[in-house]
């Protein structure tokens, strides 16, 4: 085997909510894949973000929901979805936070890690570092150590970076040897039109600070590229109840525009082109129980069976 040898394989990011998975895919990535909020649960699909490591490892990230205990049928099929990423995984690193430690739900995933994984390599990556004394976070590695046997240890701020060169370039070397899964300079695998509603859903996230979050989806109805370069791209906001588009508007559908304006810019910055985005907001009672939004969601809606 050749020092140029190529490697390739998939890396699943497990964790409660809001561990910071996100935001340690889109650093290593270099990009914004993958929706970022102070809200928990916000990744709802398996999302897969692409990272190089010099020009013959390829990281292929997969950055899954949060593990919490469902309770409606969308969390189940969250939790199915997180725990599908890391049994197709090459290595799964489990991100906890540090001033959080050894909760119950870290217990909870730890005691489903041996069976759910299969072959694949587990490292810990405590988040947060910043957050804590150095000789609590000791303390707290060994307490998780004594609970798993993780092939390694990596202590990081996935916010400022630290740390997360080390743990990138270790993962490269995990990886197994073989050809590159996707063009170099490719960053994501979900399609445009996934990519467009989960950036207005973020949106909508952070502008929105009720539990409404949670009862919406955006949808990408029509994506067309016009002659002169630009993009139309044309989105729905469902929600189940009524008084919810009322909140999502606005006054005199302030709070639509404000989302609309913001998710244009990124979304115009992500694609390095002009973007047109129209905003509609229709009401469906029961599309948490529809099969169609679980589709466009990437998810399975058999998996939200009790």
């Amino acid at each position: 085997m050749t020092e140029t040898q190529t490697r390739a394989g998939f890396v699943a990011l497990i964790g409660e909510p809001n561990a910071g998975k996100s935001t340690l895919l889109n650093w290593m990535v270099g990009a914004k894949v993958s929706i970022v909020t102070h809200k928990v649960q916000t990744t709802r699909a398996r999302i897969r973000g692409v990272a190089m490591e010099g020009d013959n490892k390829q990281i292929v990230f997969v950055d899954t929901p949060g593990l919490f205990r469902p309770r409606r049928r969308l969390d189940r099929a969250m939790v199915v979805a997180a725990w599908g990423g890391a049994s197709d995984a090459d290595v799964v690193v489990l991100l906890i936070e540090a001033h959080r430690g050894l909760t119950d739900g870290v217990k909870a995933i730890l005691e489903a890690l041996a069976e759910r994984v299969g072959k694949a390599k587990v490292a810990l990556a405590i988040n947060k570092i910043d957050r804590v004394k150095a000789e609590d976070l000791l303390e707290l590695s060994q307490k998780m150590n004594e609970a798993f046997p993780f092939e390694e240890t990596f202590m990081i701020s996935a916010e400022r970076g630290h740390g997360c060169a080390a743990l990138k370039t270790w993962l490269s070397d995990q990886v197994p040897a073989g050809p590159l899964l996707y063009p170099e300079d490719q960053i994501a695998d979900l399609p445009l039109r996934m990519i467009a509603a989960e950036i207005t859903r973020e949106k909508l996230t952070l502008r929105l600070h009720q539990e409404l979050p949670y009862q919406l989806t955006v949808e990408t109805e029509h994506w067309q590229e016009r002659p002169d370069g630009t993009a139309r791209i044309d989105q729905v906001v469902y929600v189940s109840r009524d008084g919810h588009k009322g909140i999502i508007l606005g006054k005199g559908g302030e709070t639509a525009k404000a989302v609309s304006k913001a998710s244009r810019e990124e979304l115009q910055e992500f694609l390095g082109r002009k973007v047109h985005l129209f905003l509609q907001v229709k009401v469906r009672p029961n599309w948490l129980e529809e099969k169609d939004r679980y589709t466009e969601m990437g998810l399975d809606f058999k998996d939200g069976n009790a």
